[in-house]
């Protein structure tokens, strides 16, 4: 191999991947964590260096020029590789001590995992957490997170998937609320949705329910966001019974109706699990996530 002939910058060739992902620099500097002039400096170094235009700018956005999606598939390639050389390398380490990243739904992040993580800290004080608040799942083979609790299994061959619990949720509206809708028939009452793709008015006809758009005058995608307007009386809201039955505000909108029973499972690559440290953490969330 003649190495004099690799001289790309990697986070050059970062930058245009992630703006190509996004279609703009100011989303690709928010993924990426650095300034908006940083990263148009770091695309413009990289068409410097080849010689070629790999953006055109189309409206407010960026788009491929036809030289750019020539090349995005193997920019595409070399992440591939520094991620799976990432998830090697980690796997490597024996130390306890470190850091461990998990992904984590944003109301079970707040209001569950503060004690959790409170009991591992006392037992294993050299490891530092970073706990990833957030509704999407996160991507374990870019390490986006090192272990995510999900409420589906993966699938994929080189991830470690187990399930650990299950967990039930239940609707809640606020008492105010209540006082002014009763526990009448879903079809008579205001519902806080997810976005707009439909999804969550398919799920609760899927469970019996007779509802419309109309019934979904709120919407929001953070669950934090959801909680809160649910709090001030402004509708219904699904919420696991750990949460909603803690909440002395909140009552159970159809006491006796079934719960919403999901199986939640750890994961994490196959990879980052040979890590000493990241096993560790899997073995102590498998215990504790199993009595809740």
């Amino acid at each position: 191999m003649s190495w004099d002939a690799i001289s790309l910058n990697w986070n050059h060739l970062r930058a245009f991947l992630v703006t190509a992902e996004e279609g703009s620099l100011s989303a690709a500097a928010r993924v990426l964590k650095v300034s908006q002039p940083t990263l148009g400096r770091q695309v413009s170094a990289l068409e410097h260096q080849i010689g070629v235009a790999l953006f055109e700018r189309v409206g407010s956005g960026l788009s491929l020029t036809p030289s750019g999606q020539g090349l995005v598939t193997y920019a595409q390639s070399v992440a591939e590789a520094a991620a799976q050389f990432s998830l090697a390398a980690s796997g490597q380490s024996q130390a306890v001590e470190g850091t461990v990243t998990l992904s984590v739904g944003e109301l079970f992040a707040a209001y569950i995992m503060p004690p959790i993580i409170q009991r591992l800290q006392a037992i294993e004080p050299g490891i530092k957490i970073v706990l990833v608040a957030s509704n999407e799942s996160s991507d374990l083979k870019r390490r986006e997170a090192d272990i995510a609790f999900r409420a589906h299994h993966a699938d994929q061959p080189d991830l470690t998937s187990l399930e650990v619990c299950k967990l039930t949720s239940r609707f809640y509206a606020s008492s105010d609320y209540l006082e002014r809708y009763g526990h009448s028939a879903p079809a008579e009452h205001r519902f806080i949705g997810f976005d707009d793709s439909g999804g969550y008015l398919q799920f609760l006809n899927r469970l019996g329910f007779v509802l419309t758009e109309s019934n979904f005058p709120i919407r929001a995608e953070s669950h934090f966001v959801q909680w809160a307007m649910a709090r001030h009386g402004l509708g219904v809201v699904t919420a696991l019974e750990l949460i909603g039955d803690a909440d002395a505000d909140m009552e159970r909108v159809w006491p006796d109706m079934s719960p919403i029973i999901s199986p939640m499972h750890l994961v994490a690559h196959r990879e980052v699990m040979k890590n000493r440290r990241v096993r560790v953490i899997f073995d102590f969330l498998k215990s504790e996530l199993a009595v809740l």
